[in-house]
């Protein structure tokens, strides 16, 4: 198949391009690199020993994406492309509702004209809101505690508006919890511009001295040590989730939402001790003030996911640090060189 993906150079991007290049696909890349690499890209196409193509252009320009997709003739179209820290969209939430819903309107109106009504959409955990109950099913209410998690809620509600208002469409929203690690080689992974927003990453740059220590909002959680619980998902199994709903894409009636997770939490204490066995030595760390608005736990139940796409997470906390240190370590300025820094 021939498929679009939006923000192919991303985090999640970079590693499902892979996953659809491995799997025969043809892959087109659409990304104005705002938070991402080119040279993301560029070993993409070298693990996978096949070409893609790239297109530079911006979620807010309709025209290039209408030019692009009548011209492209794309049996599904993967979306990433959007704005995802939460302590950003807080302060600076008209540019997220641009970027994010406003943008995703544009694609949807170009797959319109060119007749493209398959979509595999980029969701998140966040459209569940503040969890009272462990595992979180799809059927869970959804609410949003932030202007980022909004955003991912409207375009689902948006996405399910269209399909019902229109026959034909298909499209999975797939919402993720916590993605983690890298892939093996150690050639791509995560690679934020700034200070991380998430854990791994920020405990992987401390491991390299990029910051002094790691600190942990809360230890008097009402869970097993104390510390917030969270379900960790190794990012090659997000990518290959995504690689089976693009071929499941027809069985989709209308939009329908499926979890990605292990079906199991790990708390930031376990998270930390993995990485210190990955790294080989103790990742130093502070307690500190619990932060406004974090839960407890979560944790996704991922039966659907399995039933729907046959598809289960198989990678255990530890190989998600072998392989997120593998990558920090290789690479300890992410795709920039240091004088880039």
């Amino acid at each position: 198949m021939r498929i679009l993906v939006t923000g192919a150079a991303g985090f999640i991007g970079s590693h499902t391009a892979l996953a659809l290049l491995t799997a025969g696909h043809e892959v087109v890349s659409f990304d104005n690199y705002s938070n991402s690499s080119q040279e993301s890209l560029a070993r993409v196409e070298k693990l996978a020993g096949e070409s893609l193509e790239r297109v530079d252009g911006d979620l807010r320009d309709f025209s290039a994406l209408e030019s692009l997709l009548k011209s492209g003739s794309f049996d599904v179209v993967v979306h990433f492309a959007g704005l995802k820290a939460v302590g950003e969209s807080v302060e600076k939430p008209l540019l997220y509702y641009e970027n994010n819903v406003s943008g995703t309107i544009n694609l949807l109106r170009a797959m319109q004209l060119a007749a493209c009504r398959k979509l595999v959409f980029s969701s998140s955990a966040t459209v569940y809101g503040e969890v009272e109950m462990n595992p979180i099913l799809e059927s869970f209410p959804l609410s949003a505690v932030n202007p980022y998690g909004a955003t991912k809620l409207m375009i689902e509600d948006i996405c399910r508006d269209l399909a019902k208002s229109e026959a034909g469409w298909n499209i999975a929203l797939l919402r993720y919890f916590n993605p983690v690690g890298a892939h093996e080689s150690g050639e791509i992974g995560e690679d934020p511009i700034g200070i991380p927003n998430n854990l791994m990453p920020f405990v992987m740059q401390t491991a390299v001295g990029r910051h002094k220590q790691v600190n942990i909002y809360g230890n008097d959680y009402p869970t097993p040590d104390g510390t917030g619980v969270r379900d960790y998902i190794h990012v090659v199994d997000l990518a290959n989730a995504h690689s089976r709903a693009v071929e499941k894409i027809d069985s989709f009636a209308g939009a329908e939402a499926v979890n990605l997770g292990t079906g199991q939490g790990s708390s930031v204490f376990e998270l930390l001790a993995a990485a210190s066995k990955a790294v080989g030595t103790e990742i130093p760390h502070s307690i500190a003030a619990r932060r406004p608005g974090d839960a407890a736990a979560v944790w996704a139940d991922a039966e659907l996911a399995k039933k729907k796409l046959g598809w289960t997470a198989e990678r255990d906390l530890d190989a998600m640090c072998r392989d997120h240190w593998r990558w920090q370590s290789k690479n300890p300025n992410g795709f920039r060189t240091e004088s880039e820094c």
